[in-house]
């Protein structure tokens, strides 16, 4: 699609222009997150309490420190969200065509530090092709992951 056709579609619905170089970012971040939730499963906080041997000289403040609570608080939010995040992406990934689900469980889910070049020779597609199908899953992931 060429960028007068996206600016008058944009225009013609009161669309805000999209940053790609941000959509890419919090695209790759969130596949980066299911894809360590996947590998590892969820690492929980856990309370840190040391005793300290010097005195503490200080006024009477009435607060009660709740860190056990909030760790365990954080802990069960935390996953709940990651088990969230990882079936939109199982939903988001079947409603994808063959070519981008492949790009993405490839480039993603499994090989973490492969080059774009060689998995396009893996697909068996152009350079451009390979991109151009890529970056029209990153618009697509915006739109429906969140």
């Amino acid at each position: 699609m060429r960028k007068s056709d996206k600016l008058a579609i944009q225009l013609a619905f009161d669309i805000f222009p999209i940053d790609e170089t941000e959509t890419r970012r919090r695209v790759e971040e969130y596949l980066e997150t299911v894809r360590m939730y996947r590998q590892i499963g969820f690492v929980r906080r856990q309370a840190a309490l040391t005793a300290s041997p010097e005195p503490r000289y200080h006024g009477s403040t009435n607060t009660i420190s709740r860190t056990t609570e909030n760790i365990a608080v954080w802990n069960t939010d935390r996953e709940a969200e990651l088990e969230r995040q990882s079936m939109l992406l199982d939903l988001a990934m079947g409603r994808l065509k063959k070519a981008g689900r492949e790009i993405i469980q490839l480039r993603y889910m499994k090989h973490e530090d492969e080059y774009d070049s060689i998995l396009c020779g893996e697909l068996g597609m152009s350079e451009r092709k390979y991109r151009r199908v890529k970056s029209r899953q990153f618009i697509y992931w915006l739109v429906h992951l969140d």
